[in-house]
């Protein structure tokens, strides 16, 4: 163990000493209470999210049954269907929830918070009081997600994209902007700390270069977050002002509604989806970079050897990010836009795919020789990958423009993105929760219990999503309630049915892990500071960390992968005085 310096100490015992309830728990400074904060609150919006697809999937299989227990809110009176503007308004607001209250928060938000400090041997982030500002800026806006659904006239129903002139026919989409527009300066403060606190935190020894992949995926992740917000956030005032001020930002000539009546028009529809997939698309590495960090953390520490290729892996991250700015177009392929334009962002949107495959091709390398262990977070961790090539494979169909026109607004684009942002995001997730699960709270959960988990959501996974593909290629639409309406879709119905009952098995799993998980807290076996016997620095710490989290200043004369050998079971050194032996 390291030499503990005066100063270190000191400063330890002054964070240390204990606040009220409030100032510790509730309004805290301390990063990782924060991150607990959101980790509590994006599991709740989990929950709620995936019910709200449960109520899209069973109008797809079963349109015309009469279900009166889910109440006349939802059902019409003829013949217990879900009603057209229902539906909309619940495939609205589960996108809605997945992406802005869960994945977003659950990894930048969360894990950020918990891990960054941790992992670069800082006490804290470089300003914990911005820190908590950026949890309860999120309050406002589950107040205001949440109030959307009860507004006379049902919740927001122009879809997660809002576009105009449909999102300027609803009283909720006010709400819907002020949600947005929360979510949006909480990501913001939390990017510029993140940033400050990688860039000017870092224990001695700790260069660029050794910071762990998930600092990296954290990084860059913040990186997009403070070019790519602001123009959100203006085109979500734009959208709002023609809303409450009749302004005409969006409005087209001649155009008016009835909540609408002195809005003058001369305004550009496309203009919003411009501004809104500027963020947008990026907003889809926002909700991947950071599993793909964790991701390659799991896998080197599970395969027993040094992650593959490290600077590549860092560069392909940043060429995602670059890239990610110059693609937005390819959403728009259908809006009419010049061909030569089209061809521009699709060139680029193919590019994606080289970095993408790089960091595949490491993640395949990392694991070839190792000594795997195949412990719950390892499984999780090869799952994201395969489910990670499934979504890029069909991601580059819909690069090229003539394809995408033909599947454009079908199930092939549902299935695509939800293998990307769920099957592979959400499977990161999980596997972070129980790898880092021991750090957070002293114990570690059951892992035969996780592998059970695993496997039941890994099956049922694939069959809710996978048959989306089959769908898509035949034309099935999105958004329509009653797509069996046309003769040509009739014949899809049994296969909506299968996905439906794989979709409601799958939620069904999640109890294995709320149970798991909270049990875990309290009677789950205690471990010490290194149960996976892992490389990175957070490990050095006690389980869980206290007030500074070191009881001792961190020196680094290795990073993570700077070591290491598949010929051994466990290669590990502290990455504290003194250094290392040198390896023969």
């Amino acid at each position: 163990m390291s030499t503990v310096t005066a100063d270190a100490h000191e400063a330890h015992i002054a964070h240390a000493r204990a606040g009220s309830f409030l100032s510790t728990y509730v309004f805290s400074r301390d990063h990782k209470i924060i991150g607990l904060q959101f980790l509590f609150s994006t599991l709740v919006w989990f929950l709620i999210g995936g019910l709200l697809a449960l109520g899209i999937r069973w109008q797809l299989a079963y349109p015309w049954s009469d279900m009166p227990i889910l109440g006349k809110l939802v059902y019409n009176a003829e013949g217990g269907q879900i009603a057209p503007e229902t539906y909309t308004m619940l495939f609205t607001m589960h996108a809605t929830v997945m992406i802005f209250l869960v994945i977003i928060p659950i990894l930048a938000g969360a894990f950020g918070n918990y891990l960054i400090p941790l992992m670069i041997g800082a006490d804290d982030m470089a300003f914990p009081t911005l820190n908590m500002l950026s949890y309860w800026f999120m309050w406002p806006a589950f107040i205001a997600f949440g109030s959307s659904f009860f507004v006379a006239g049902g919740g927001p129903n122009s879809g997660w994209t809002s576009y105009p002139p449909l999102s300027l026919t609803s009283a909720a989409q006010v709400l819907w902007l002020i949600g947005l527009t929360c979510v949006g300066i909480s990501s913001m403060m939390g990017a510029v700390n993140y940033l400050t606190t990688i860039l000017q935190m870092r224990a001695p020894g700790m260069t660029m270069f050794r910071l762990p992949m998930t600092i990296w995926g954290m990084f860059i992740t913040a990186i997009l977050q403070a070019f790519a917000l602001p123009v959100l956030t203006a085109a979500g005032f734009m959208q709002m002002s023609d809303l409450v001020l009749g302004t005409g930002f969006f409005i087209p000539e001649g155009w008016s509604a009835g909540n609408l009546p002195n809005a003058t028009g001369g305004g550009q529809p496309l203009l919003w989806q411009h501004l809104f997939w500027f963020y947008s698309h990026p907003a889809v590495y926002i909700m991947i970079l950071p599993a793909m960090g964790m991701v390659s953390d799991i896998i080197s520490c599970f395969a027993r050897k040094p992650l593959f290729g490290y600077k590549p892996m860092v560069y392909s991250i940043a060429g995602i990010a670059g890239l990610g700015f110059i693609v937005w177009g390819h959403h728009m392929f259908v809006s009419g836009m010049n061909p030569v334009l089209g061809m521009t962002f699709m060139v680029a949107t193919m590019l994606i795919a080289l970095p993408s495959a790089i960091k595949t091709f490491n993640w395949l390398g990392t694991i070839w020789g190792g000594k795997i262990h195949f412990t719950t977070p390892m499984l999780f961790a090869l799952s994201f990958v395969s489910m990670f090539i499934i979504g890029g494979l069909s991601g580059i169909f819909m690069a090229a423009t003539p394809v995408d026109i033909f599947i454009h607004d079908t199930y092939f684009i549902v299935a695509h993105f939800h293998y990307v942002l769920f099957a592979g995001t959400a499977m990161a997730v999980f596997g972070a929760i129980y790898f880092w699960f021991p750090k957070m709270f002293g114990r570690s959960m059951n892992d035969s219990w996780g592998k059970v988990h695993f496997l039941l959501t890994f099956i049922f996974l694939n069959g809710t999503f996978f048959p989306m593909h089959i769908l898509g290629i035949v034309g099935f639409p999105r958004r329509l309630a009653d797509p069996y309406h046309y003769e040509t879709f009739r014949n899809l119905l049994p296969l909506n049915q299968f996905m439906t009952w794989c979709a409601i098995l799958m939620v069904a799993s999640q109890i294995i892990f709320v149970v798991n998980f909270f049990y875990s807290i309290f009677f789950g076996p205690k471990v010490g500071r290194n149960p996976w016997k892992a490389n990175s620095l957070e490990w050095q710490a006690p389980s869980p960390p206290g007030h500074g989290n070191f009881d001792f200043q961190p020196i680094v004369y290795r990073g993570p992968y700077e070591y290491g050998s598949p010929e051994v079971d466990i290669d590990y050194y502290p990455q504290t005085m003194p250094p290392p032996p040198a390896r023969k």
